[in-house]
């Protein structure tokens, strides 16, 4: 595995972990389904406007189920999560995600599971915990779930994103999901959402920057991926999201880094570390029969 392709696909969940800054800072207040829909929907006409190729009919099933599991209803429920819940909560959730990926990825894909791969997920909950968690954060019960769900949502797109692939470059791809994603949300947004909210010219910086760097730039590294490396080595990347949300809370907020963040810090990168030393290590011994 290139060490390019590594480095690229990490790059989106540490643009994601701007979402927690952006999210609260530039769309307070808003309905977590329209915020999903306006974050889908554009970027993914727009990627489908550049590409310039629809989907063969019997894709569209595969898409819609892709396009609610990686968009629709994971940012719906990360959204959900997002406004109801401390951020460190909501992240320590979302970082369950690795180990749901291990079991699915032996359901679904037929791979062993490794106690390097479960160690190396425990550690990544251990330490976004600690780099998050405070001793004030409270619990809503709603929230709570919504975080899970959110989990087991993008661990399940995961794994049947590496299951399925079309025949199709990355940026093809990823403009079906998020069209398919945006379309699917229209319906349960204009039943339940009675009329469109008025947006501030900050709301709408928000918007597009959760769209287009936050949707379809990230996304588009993220399944090219995903079409390289394993799904239980990718989604250990998500510890970074939660990871460059700190460090941005630093930089920009003034918010400060008590010692069980530092740890939690170590924790987090050392169990990415573990995951990628064992795909090196499998790598390295498919190949010497070969040679």
């Amino acid at each position: 595995m290139p060490i390019r392709t590594l480095l690229l696909t990490a790059l989106a969940p540490a643009i994601w972990g701007s979402s927690y800054i952006v999210t609260t800072s530039l769309l307070p207040g808003h309905s977590p389904l329209v915020v999903a829909l306006l974050r889908a929907l554009p970027a993914g006409l727009l990627l489908l406007v550049l590409v310039r190729q629809l989907p063969p009919l019997n894709w569209l099933p595969r898409l819609m189920v892709l396009g609610a599991l990686n968009f629709s209803l994971f940012w719906v429920l990360l959204f959900v999560s997002a406004y109801r819940l401390p951020g460190g909560v909501a992240a320590t959730l979302g970082a369950v995600q690795p180990l749901i990926v291990v079991f699915l990825s032996a359901l679904l894909l037929k791979t062993q599971i490794r106690a390097a791969a479960v160690a190396a997920s425990v550690l990544s909950i251990a330490g976004v915990a600690l780099l998050v968690l405070t001793p004030a954060a409270k619990l809503d019960t709603l929230g709570v779930l919504a975080g899970l769900g959110g989990a087991a949502s993008m661990a399940a797109g995961v794994i049947l994103t590496r299951k399925w692939q079309p025949p199709v470059p990355p940026l093809t791809f990823t403009a079906w999901q998020l069209t398919a994603g945006g379309l699917l949300l229209v319906p349960i947004a204009l039943w339940t959402v009675p009329e469109l909210p008025v947006f501030t010219a900050a709301n709408i910086a928000g918007l597009a920057y959760m769209s287009l760097i936050g949707g379809a730039l990230t996304y588009i590294l993220w399944f090219r991926g995903l079409a390289r490396i394993e799904p239980s080595q990718v989604s250990l990347l998500g510890v970074l999201s939660p990871l460059s949300a700190v460090i941005l809370g630093w930089l920009l907020l003034g918010e400060t880094l008590t010692p069980n963040q530092m740890l939690g810090a170590l924790l987090a990168l050392f169990s990415l570390w573990l995951g990628q030393a064992r795909l090196r290590r499998r790598a390295n011994r498919a190949a010497a029969p070969a040679e």
